[in-house]
């Protein structure tokens, strides 16, 4: 398997040109500031599907993942996988989850066989060691660069932005690991208190938290125009681990074909059944992936995007037109994973959605890297979306907290924040014919405060999470600047 950029130029069919995974794994984006793809999505037959249908995560997770890594031994990549995903690293959520299912489906409306009657479900995704989906992909991310360092004798600095949940999970994921140093960017005060605490009170000497005056979106300019120096990125060995690494969204494809097989375990001719994900989107990667297993054949009949008042992810499914908001049109909301105006996995799906055409999207993203928008409504690319299965909706502060009332009131299940922002919009695009399975995002413990506000009780916290707002914090605070994020890596480095 060789990679592109979504910028570049496709590889030589000839000399099978282009990089491989573990070339890429530890780059972040391409050096012509494009995001990786594979030169092709791997196809899974519905034998493979027969076969995949009955296997443990770990052994899933090899299955799916052997399509896109072929520069790593299968036997390593096995030990790799099951060194990842056990019911140990994945049993400090949920104190009720039954960690052996890694990510255990949970149905609200069951099917109803009598009555042809789809199913309404939540894929837990927050058994992890932060609680949140992140998890998923980070744990095995950790355990791949610290792999594939010591196999070419190499250290790395991984420069990464948070809008809440990236930076913990990044956090959790590398900390102690030989040969990694963290440089992580979040927005000062514009997280929870619990996620905060999650990243700040880590005091490992490879972590650093660096807290910027502005919104994530900030945070992520800064990243990208990190990674863009070239020069920079050489001498200091820059990686990446937010979504724009192709590796986070490879990891995440894998409980698309989990949930799938959960949802459809009861169903005759299970493999020719459609089944909807509604999936909570800011920055674009966790439903990225969903496309990316659609792609590879995976029956998803529909793709539900949900946004919070931040939509400008809503506003191109429903228009055409993608305008990111400058930081101070991004509103502060009480599902702040989702505080972002500009996607930076969109790029991937408008790849695919334009026939892969480098040219298109350096044209299109010439305009946003300037502070513009595109508008492709209209266009011959707009009137392929259908093709692709996605549909989009927007919920409000207002509307997670009647959908945390009605889910607690009705079910008995307490969701945090972003969930209810999918399970609001999940709501609108169900149909009797095909079950609609909504991604978890996280514990609704981290996000304390608006329970409260919905419920009027706080959260159940796993052991060993009580009171970790009180412990001691360590972080930097610095304006929005490139220039002073460079500095403290430098000092980093050096000290």
């Amino acid at each position: 398997m060789r990679y592109i950029s979504t910028r570049g130029n496709p590889p030589s069919t000839a000399d099978s040109s282009g990089p491989t995974f573990c070339q890429i794994l530890l780059g972040g984006l391409a050096p012509d500031g494009g995001l990786y793809l594979p030169d092709h999505y791997p196809q899974v037959s519905r034998t493979e599907l027969d076969q995949w249908r009955g296997m443990a995560y770990a052994d899933l997770a090899h299955a799916v993942l052997t399509k896109f890594i072929d520069d790593i031994p299968l036997d390593d990549l096995a030990r790799l996988v099951a060194r990842t995903y056990t019911a140990e690293a994945y049993g400090n959520g949920r104190v009720s989850a039954q960690a052996s299912d890694i990510t255990p489906l949970r149905w609200l409306e069951p099917p109803d066989p009598a009555q042809r009657e789809a199913g309404l479900a939540i894929l837990e995704l927050s058994n992890g060691p932060t609680l949140a989906f992140k998890d998923m992909a980070m744990q095995l991310l950790g355990n791949l660069f610290e792999y594939v360092l010591a196999r070419q004798g190499e250290e790395i600095n991984i420069l990464g932005a948070t809008s809440g949940d990236t930076g913990s999970s990044a956090e959790y994921a590398l900390r102690g690991k030989k040969g990694v140093r963290v440089f992580m960017l979040s927005p000062h005060e514009r997280m929870s208190a619990f996620q905060r605490a999650q990243m700040y009170s880590l005091h490992d000497e490879n972590i650093h938290n660096i807290a910027v005056r502005g919104m994530f979106d900030d945070a992520q300019d800064i990243v990208k125009a990190v990674s863009n120096d070239h020069a920079f990125k050489a001498r200091y060995r820059i990686g990446a681990v937010n979504s724009i690494n192709w590796a986070r969204v490879a990891a995440q494809v894998v409980y698309y074909f989990k949930g799938y097989f959960a949802a459809t375990g009861g169903i005759a001719g299970s493999n020719d059944q459609q089944v909807a994900f509604a999936v909570p989107s800011g920055n674009f990667g966790n439903i990225c992936a969903g496309h990316v297993a659609r792609m590879m054949g995976l029956p998803i009949g529909r793709l539900v995007l949900a946004t919070n008042e931040n939509d400008v992810l809503d506003e191109f499914f429903r228009t055409g037109v993608y305008r990111p908001r400058a930081a101070a049109e991004t509103s502060a909301t009480s599902s702040p994973s989702m505080d972002i105006s500009k996607a930076s996995n969109f790029e991937r799906f408008v790849f695919d959605l334009v026939g892969r055409d480098p040219a298109v999207i350096r044209r299109l993203w010439a305009e946003v890297d300037a502070g513009g928008s595109f508008d492709l409504s209209g266009t011959p690319f707009f009137a392929r979306l259908p093709e692709f299965g996605f549909v989009s909706g927007r919920s409000t502060h207002a509307d997670r907290l009647a959908t945390i009332r009605q889910t607690f009131g009705q079910y008995g299940l307490m969701i945090d924040t972003h969930t209810a922002d999918g399970l609001k919009v999940a709501s609108e695009w169900r149909t009797p014919e095909m079950p609609m399975v909504v991604l978890e995002t996280a514990l609704p413990a981290k996000f304390e405060e608006t329970i409260v506000e919905a419920l009027g009780c706080k959260p159940e916290r796993p052991p060993g999470l009580q009171g970790i707002e009180s412990l001691p914090q360590r972080f930097a605070v610095i304006d929005v600047s490139v220039d002073a994020v460079k500095e403290l890596i430098a000092q980093g480095v050096h000290a």
